[in-house]
C-alpha cells in the first residue's frame, strides 16, 4: 500500500495501484481537506498531525512529527486530541479508508469538524513527492 523504495535507485519508489477504494475529497461538512504545503506548514507551526494507520504501518514509516492514533481507537482516545487547534489526520493515501473511518468516528463522538484537517494524499502522495519519512516511535500517541 505504501510506496516502497527501489534498491539502488535513490528517489525512486514502487507504487501498488491495485488496492483500496478512492475516498472522496470532502469527507464531511466542516472538515477541510488539505494538501502537502498545508501539512508542512502545520508541522512547522508545531501543530498536531496524527497518523491514523494501524501501529504496524506507523512503526514502519510515518511523516516526521506525526503521532499515532490508530483509526479503530480514535473515538476512544478523543481526550488525547488537541482542544484548541486543528489536527491533521492522514493514512496510507487517497484509496485508504483508515483516516476517513477515524474522522467519521470522531465526528460521531462529538469532536468539532472545524478542528479536523484531512490529508487525503496520505503517506502514498507524501512519499511519491519525495518528502521525508521516518520510522514511527513505539508508544507515540497524540
Amino acid at each position: 500500500m505504501v510506496p516502497q523504495p527501489i534498491a539502488g535507485q535513490p528517489g525512486l519508489v514502487r507504487v501498488d495501484t491495485t488496492w483500496g477504494t478512492i475516498e472522496p475529497m470532502q469527507l464531511a461538512a466542516g472538515v477541510r481537506t488539505v494538501g502537502e504545503p498545508d501539512v508542512i506548514a502545520h508541522l512547522e507551526g508545531g501543530l498536531p498531525v496524527v497518523d491514523s494507520r494501524t501501529s504496524d504501518f506507523y512503526r514502519a514509516s510515518t511523516i516526521p512529527g506525526a503521532s499515532s492514533v490508530p483509526y479503530a481507537e480514535a473515538a476512544a482516545r478523543i481526550d488525547e486530541l488537541a482542544e484548541d487547534e486543528p489536527t491533521v489526520f492522514f493514512c496510507n493515501g487517497p484509496q485508504c479508508g483508515q483516516s476517513p473511518i477515524a474522522i467519521r468516528s470522531l465526528l460521531q463522538a462529538g469532536y468539532p469538524p472545524e478542528r479536523i484537517l484531512y490529508y487525503r494524499g496520505g503517506l502514498h502522495d507524501w512519499m511519491t513527492l519525495g518528502l521525508p519519512v521516518i520510522p514511527g516511535k513505539p508508544g507515540a500517541g497524540a
